[in-house]
């Protein structure tokens, strides 16, 4: 140290106590945050996973009578009759009088309207008063032949008296071929006329619209005062129908079957059949005839089903589903009991069909073997008892032993 001049502070080289205190508390805090924030993370995660999926649940409840035939296929139709009529006029007209009403039984032949039929008569009486000028011309002609024939036969006696030339009898002859001739002709005016007058009363008798067969009417398609016609009228006004009529004694279902399954179906083959207006009622039914033809669109074939017998609830276009019944178990076959759970249960994985159980809170993946499915609902089989609670509609994650807990318990 040089005499005179101050020597270095040392002390501004000292470390303030209270600064390095509060940047090593900083440094440890960071990782204690995180460390925090990760085990919170942790804890929800494991509550997430551990938390009961909420699913809706059915009860399995028994269905069918032991040892009744197994359902084969399931398909969707609607009810149609075989005979079906749109009833219109053969002349174009006006509608006079209307008798058809929605709902009305009708025999065949019975009137359902009357057309505008004065132009009609009109057109009868001309051919008719043509007719008879002609009858009247053919009555003269007769008259006259007959009194030519008699002039004929004198001519001849006299001319082979001596009393008359051969001219005069040649006379009467041609007199009496003419005559004849003209005949003929008349006579077919006449057959002419008598042709024109039964057309004159057929187009008359168009002019009344009869019912075709005995059904029901289902739809009245014209009014009083309206035109009607046989052929479109190109977007007037004029109708092209009066009424339309049902054969309800040829209903029968129509549905259409894809052509993967149709050598499940035959001919005679057993159907149970439930309307979608009555749904908890199962009609008796059997295949009347398979279409030979395929639809190339839809990869479909259409199958024609008669009803057993038919009941006043059926009605047209009706929304139907059937089951094609397979053959009945052999006389003294074990039967066993079937169980029925909603066809959103069951889930086809791995070629397999299965459900989900609900035990105890958890579920468990059941592999079972179906019989069918009638409206919603799929019988059951094996794999299956009545009573056990399953998952409609499961998520496709769900799998062995997750938690669940149930919404919908039917």
């Amino acid at each position: 140290m040089v005499a005179g001049r101050p020597g270095p502070d040392l002390a501004a080289l000292r470390i303030d106590e209270k600064a390095r205190t509060s940047s090593s508390r900083r440094r440890l805090f960071v990782p204690l945050a995180a460390l925090a924030v990760l085990l919170v993370l942790t804890a929800a995660a494991v509550f997430v996973v551990r938390r009961p999926v909420r699913v809706e649940v059915a009860v399995a409840h028994a269905s069918g009578t032991p040892g009744a035939p197994s359902a084969l296929l399931n398909a969707s139709g609607y009810v149609t009759p075989r005979r079906r009529a749109t009833v219109a006029a053969k002349v174009t007209g006006r509608v006079e009088q209307i008798d058809a009403e929605e709902g009305m039984t009708v025999a065949a032949g019975q009137v359902l309207a009357r057309l505008d039929d004065s132009d009609a008569l009109r057109r009868l009486a001309s051919v008719e008063a043509a007719r008879a000028v002609a009858a009247a011309s053919l009555k003269d002609l007769e008259v006259r032949l007959a009194n030519a024939e008699r002039e004929q036969v004198r001519a001849l006696e006299l001319e082979r008296a001596g009393f008359a030339s051969a001219q005069a009898a040649d006379a009467a002859r041609t007199d009496v071929l003419s005559l004849k001739a003209r005949l003929a002709l008349a006579g077919d005016q006449v057959r002419a006329a008598d042709a024109d007058v039964a057309i004159a009363r057929q187009d008359l008798d168009n002019t009344v619209v009869r019912a075709p067969f005995d059904g029901v009417v289902v739809s009245k398609d014209a009014q009083r005062g309206e035109m009607v016609s046989p052929m479109s009228a190109g977007g007037g006004f004029t109708r092209t129908g009066i009424a339309t009529v049902v054969d309800m004694s040829s209903l029968e279902i129509e549905v259409d079957v894809n052509e993967a399954y149709i050598a499940r179906v035959k001919p005679g083959q057993r159907v149970s059949a439930a309307l979608d207006a009555y749904p908890d009622w199962s009609i008796p039914a059997s295949v009347r005839t398979v279409i030979p033809s395929a639809d190339r669109q839809k990869a479909t074939v259409k199958v024609r089903i008669a009803f057993d017998a038919l009941d006043p609830k059926i009605l047209p276009d009706m929304g139907v589903k059937v089951a094609f019944l397979g053959e009945a178990p052999a006389a003294g076959a074990p039967a066993r009991p079937r169980v029925a759970v909603p066809a959103a249960a069951v889930r086809e994985r791995d070629g397999a069909r299965l459900v989900f159980v609900v035990r105890d809170g958890r579920v468990e993946r059941r592999a079972v073997t179906t019989a069918g499915t009638k409206g919603e609902e799929t019988e059951i089989e094996a794999g299956l008892s009545e009573g056990e609670t399953v998952v409609v509609r499961p998520p496709d994650g769900l799998k062995d032993g997750d938690r669940v807990r149930g919404t919908g318990t039917n």
